[in-house]
């Protein structure tokens, strides 16, 4: 032990002196050249207040606090019987202007200035795109084609009855809430749109919750919301080409790219990720990861060019996935994506709301009218078109309940419609709420229906 420390002693020493020798022959170089010194008033103090407001630093420091509140509203609302998602949405309106930013002002521009904006969009994009990667692996595409029948009418019903119902409320929404400069048309698709979604991870989630995950009823709702996400995001992906293009024909243009994508997806690269992926044994190597995860980010990078939204080619990414994969993906992107990048969209979705916009009188009957057109145009919807297809008044009432669940989907919609100048942030706010309320109201409804019919 006394040899080893000796010898450190003795090195350690050695080079400490040829690096002082180094650095004060060095300093001779200097006075051919101009150098700053630092001023006398520069503290530690100073140096700490610049590294506290530089934009890494502010991203880190919103991460902490979004994720903390995120994950203790998502705690309460489970304690409650409600899905953790609708805290972490609540959590995301509060710690916008309208509770935080209105009560603590200083601190809220301090911890959200309006500057570090863009990055936390960005980063919360990111989060979304691999959240919609998610979805795409987490439907079973064989699946549902042994249960299509009834599926197919029950959850395309429970789009166009909504839909025609949201088009309709723009007729009377369009001169006060849409964006400045933005055509009939692309506003009261847009509206239909938002009524028409349903937040297909959510309501699993409440499915498995409440353990009929395995029953006919679930069974049947999560086929039928499996084929409404797929049905509604392809719908999305055509408005948002309207939106986009300005004109008739462009629109064309741009559909006819995303239909020629989508097969190329399907056709050409689907087959040739199950070749290659089930190679050697089919092990999901790290060389096999950066392929898969570089499909994805080719496939939103793609669509985001074509015009239709890059969420759209993240989704179909996870759909082409061979089915022998999708849940070691899912394991391996889940955690980080849902409990870290999630609540960011959240909060960045908060900061956009103003609840002080809805303080007149006339707001609050305009977002009583749009909830009644949500719940009846999506709940009424869907359970009829089940009733018709023979379920019981009880399973067609409970499908219809949880079809109601807007979720996370809703709040992506809006956001695409608030990015792309369609819809004001008054309407924004509103839509914000409803999907709070269809989505809050799901357990109470679920529980009310058991109950009339035990």
């Amino acid at each position: 032990m006394k040899k080893n420390l000796l010898f450190y002693s003795a090195v350690a020493a050695f080079f400490s002196l040829i690096i002082y020798r180094i650095l004060k022959a060095g300093k001779l170089l200097e006075q051919n050249r101009v150098v700053y010194e630092a001023k006398a008033d520069d503290s530690f103090v100073d140096t700490l207040l610049f590294n506290l407001h530089h934009p890494l630093a502010v991203l880190l420091s919103q991460m902490v606090v979004i994720v903390a509140v995120a994950k203790l509203f998502g705690f309460i609302c489970k304690k409650i019987g409600q899905p953790s998602v609708v805290g972490e949405m609540i959590a995301g309106i509060l710690l916008g202007p309208s509770l935080f930013g209105m009560y603590f002002p200083g601190l809220s521009a301090t911890l959200f200035p309006p500057a570090s904006f863009v990055n936390l969009q960005l980063l919360s994009q990111i989060g979304l795109v691999f959240y919609m990667f998610i979805i795409g692996l987490e439907l079973d595409l064989g699946a549902l084609k042994n249960r299509t029948d009834q599926a197919v009418v029950i959850s395309h019903a429970s789009i166009i009855v909504p839909f025609t119902l949201g088009t309709g409320l723009s007729y009377f929404l369009y001169d006060r809430f849409a964006a400045e400069g933005v055509n009939f048309l692309s506003f009261a698709l847009f509206m239909g749109v938002a009524m028409s979604i349903t937040a297909f991870p959510v309501l699993a989630r409440i499915v498995q919750e409440r353990g009929i995950y395995k029953t006919p009823l679930g069974t049947m709702v999560i086929t039928c919301a499996a084929v409404d996400d797929i049905t509604a995001w392809c719908v999305l992906a055509a408005v948002i080409a309207i939106a986009k293009a300005g004109s008739a024909i462009s629109a064309v243009y741009t559909l006819a790219l995303a239909l020629v994508y989508v097969i190329v997806m399907m056709r050409v690269i689907r087959p040739v990720l199950q070749r290659w992926l089930s190679e050697k044994g089919g092990d999901l190597t790290r060389r096999k990861i950066a392929v898969i995860f570089l499909t994805v980010v080719i496939s939103a990078y793609t669509s985001e060019v074509i015009g239709i939204h890059a969420l759209f080619g993240a989704f179909l990414a996870g759909i082409i996935m061979p089915a022998g994969f999708r849940q070691l993906l899912v394991n391996k992107v889940e955690d980080l994506t849902v409990v870290l990048l999630l609540p960011l969209f959240f909060a960045f979705t908060g900061l956009r709301t103003q609840i002080s916009g809805l303080s007149d009188p006339e707001m609050y009957g305009t977002l009583f009218f749009i909830v009644l057109v949500a719940v009846a145009g999506k709940l009424l919807g869907s359970a009829l078109a089940a009733k018709f297809v023979g379920q019981d008044w009880k399973t067609s009432l409970s499908i219809g309940a949880l079809m109601n669940t807007r979720g996370l989907m809703e709040l992506v919609v809006l956001n695409i419609g608030y990015d792309l100048g369609v819809l004001n942030p008054e309407i924004f706010a509103m839509m914000v709420f409803m999907a709070l309320i269809t989505t809050f109201m799901t357990g109470p409804l679920l529980t009310l229906i058991r109950k009339i019919f035990r």
